[in-house]
């Protein structure tokens, strides 16, 4: 005991979500994480299972973090610092209306993806088919597949993949979705759904299309993101002309093909569609008002 007129220790100061918070962002600034705020919330909110909104929350009530969830916050702060991306920390990645289960060797999926697959969403709904088929190649994570699938819930979708690591992981999303239209198969895609042949109503595809010489600036991409699923050949198109000729076996005539590219590749794709004889070959904008997307009838 302290005697009564002896000055008692200085008590700990609490965390707070609002102090950690300003801690957390301030290291990820310093290591040039883009949007740290954002990041420091979403950190915070895996630990504590709290939606971003409810961290804001609590930032505003003051509200306290036990000394755990904050070693632990920090420690996967410090991971975030090294630039590993948000998404395999967390494990998880939104899509639309989907979060998907994403880590090492597979692509996560990007927001521009999102407008680009609901080109194909549109071209499914279109079709007056009871069941429209859709196909999604090099499926990656699953995403694009399984936002056709339950936004689309009469379609019938299969995705293909050839990465054992991507596989692995477009499996578990299709399994944990539910979808009970939607199937993942390994299989290259330059082979893939022969038994399909003529009978597709929309393939899509996001394939890798970064030029090989051509590295990527940010280092979650350049160091984290598979091989396979950025770099497409020396002009960044080869597997663009693999899909141009098994979109053409797999679609039957009035069938759409939806490609996602780079911003200055657009008038280079339309030019391989229309020589392999696809037709209303058009590129589209995204919300950035960057050349995304380009799509053509068979």
């Amino acid at each position: 005991m302290f005697p009564p007129d002896s000055p008692s220790p200085a008590a700990a100061v609490p965390v707070t979500v609002s102090s950690l918070r300003d801690e957390v962002s301030g290291v990820l600034e310093r290591a040039g994480v883009p949007d740290p705020v954002v990041d420091a919330e979403l950190l915070i909110g895996h630990v504590l299972d709290a939606g971003r909104g409810r961290v804001q929350a609590l930032l505003h009530m003051g509200s306290e973090v036990s000394d755990d969830d904050a070693a632990r916050v920090r420690e996967l702060a410090a991971r975030r610092a090294t630039r590993e991306p948000l998404q395999h920390i967390t494990g998880r990645a939104p899509f639309r209306s989907l979060e998907l289960a994403v880590g090492p060797g597979v692509f996560v999926p990007r927001p521009e993806t999102e407008q680009v697959v609901q080109f194909a969403i549109d071209a499914l709904r279109a079709v007056p088919s009871p069941e429209p088929i859709g196909v999604d190649l090099g499926t990656g994570s699953g995403a694009i597949a399984l936002a056709m699938a339950t936004e689309v819930p009469h379609a019938r979708v299969v995705a293909v993949e050839n990465s054992p690591e991507a596989f692995i992981w477009a499996r578990r999303n299709v399994e944990e979705s539910g979808a009970s239209n939607a199937r993942v198969v390994f299989v290259d895609l330059a082979d893939a759904l022969p038994e399909l042949d003529g009978t597709v109503d929309v393939v899509i595809s996001n394939p890798p299309y970064i030029p090989a010489e051509a590295i990527p600036r940010d280092p979650e991409v350049r160091l984290f993101d598979p091989p396979a699923a950025l770099y497409g050949g020396a002009d960044g198109l080869d597997v663009v002309r693999t899909i141009s000729r098994v979109a053409q076996r797999l679609l039957h005539p009035g069938g759409t093909l939806v490609l996602e590219h780079g911003e200055l590749q657009g008038a280079e794709i339309r030019g391989i569609l229309t020589a392999d004889g696809w037709r209303a070959a058009a590129t589209h904008r995204d919300l950035t008002t960057r050349d995304r997307t380009t799509t053509a009838v068979r």
